[in-house]
C-alpha cells in the first residue's frame, strides 16, 4: 500500500522563528508602551494637552518625541508579537511593511545627511534648534533639562557659538539687570566647568560670568555646542555608521526570514 506524504504548507512558520520573533517583539512592545506612558505623563504634568497652542518648535519637545517614538515602537512590537504568536500572516505582513518603511527611511535619511553635510543645511537646523532651546530655557522644564544635559554631560559646551548666545534669553540678557534678574549677564550652571574634587555642583556658578572683567575661561566652557557637536560626530563617525548599519542589517534579516 503506497504511503501518502503530506507536504508542509509553505506559509507555515517554523517554531523557532515563531518564538524568536514573538520574544523579541514582546520586549519591543513593552518598551514602546513604557516610553509612550512616560511621554504622555510628561505632557500631562505640563498640562500640554489643553495648551497645545503654547508649544513652540514641537519637533524638539522631548515629551512629544517620546510619544511619537513610543507609539511607533508599540505598534511595531504589537504586530510582530501577536502576528508571530497567532501565525497571522496579515499582521506579519504589516510588521514586515513597517520594518521596510523604517529601513527605507534610514537609508533616505542617511543619503540626505551625506549629501547635505557640507552645504550648511544640517548646521542651520541645529542652530535653529539650539536657539529655540536657549530662548525658551525657563519656559519648558523638559527642554531645560535637555540642553543642560547637552552642555554639561554630553558635549561640555556653552551656547551655540559660545556663552554670548545666552544673551538671547530674557533672564540671562545683560539688560535684564535693570529689572532685577540675578541671572543677568550670566549663563546656566550647565555651562560651568566642574572643579576638581567637587561633589555637589554650585547652581549659581554661572552668575555674572559674562560681565566685563570676569575671567570666564576659569569657570565656564568657551566652546559653542555647534562646534562641539561637529567634533563629536567627526570623532565617532565610525561608531555611529556601524551602529546604524548593524541595525539596518538586522531588520533586513528579519524581513528576509518572513
Amino acid at each position: 500500500m503506497p504511503v501518502r506524504r503530506y507536504r508542509r504548507e509553505s506559509n507555515e512558520i517554523s517554531c523557532c522563528l515563531k518564538y524568536f520573533i514573538f520574544s523579541f517583539n514582546v520586549v519591543f512592545w513593552m518598551t514602546g508602551l513604557v516610553v509612550l506612558a512616560i511621554g504622555i505623563w510628561a505632557w500631562t504634568e505640563k498640562d500640554m494637552f489643553s495648551n497645545i497652542s503654547k508649544l513652540t518648535f514641537i519637533a524638539l519637545d522631548p515629551a512629544f518625541v517620546l510619544i511619537v517614538i513610543g507609539t511607533i515602537t508599540f505598534i511595531i512590537g504589537f504586530t510582530g508579537s501577536v502576528g508571530a504568536l497567532r501565525e497571522n500572516t496579515c499582521m506579519l505582513y504589516m510588521y514586515a511593511i513597517f520594518l521596510l518603511l523604517i529601513v527605507c527611511g534610514e537609508m533616505i535619511l542617511g543619503g540626505i545627511l551625506f549629501v547635505l553635510k557640507d552645504k550648511g543645511w544640517i548646521k542651520d537646523q541645529a542652530t535653529e534648534g539650539l536657539r529655540a532651546f536657549i530662548i525658551h530655557y525657563r519656559e519648558d522644564p523638559d527642554q531645560q533639562n535637555l540642553i543642560d544635559w547637552i552642555q554639561e554631560d554630553w558635549l561640555q559646551c556653552c551656547g551655540i557659538e559660545g556663552p554670548k548666545d545666552w544673551d538671547s534669553n530674557n533672564y540671562f540678557n545683560c539688560s535684564s539687570v535693570t529689572i532685577g534678574s540675578r541671572e543677568a549677564c550670566g549663563v546656566p550652571f550647565s555651562c560651568c566647568k566642574r572643579r576638581p574634587h567637587e561633589i555637589i555642583k554650585n547652581k549659581q556658578c554661572g552668575y555674572d560670568v559674562r560681565k566685563e572683567g570676569s575671567q570666564t575661561d576659569r569657570y565656564i566652557y568657551e566652546r559653542g555646542c555647534l562646534r562641539a557637536g561637529e567634533d563629536w560626530l567627526d570623532n565617532n563617525m565610525f561608531s555611529v555608521t556601524f551602529f546604524f548599519l548593524l541595525l539596518t542589517i538586522t531588520k533586513v534579516k528579519v524581513l528576509i526570514s518572513k
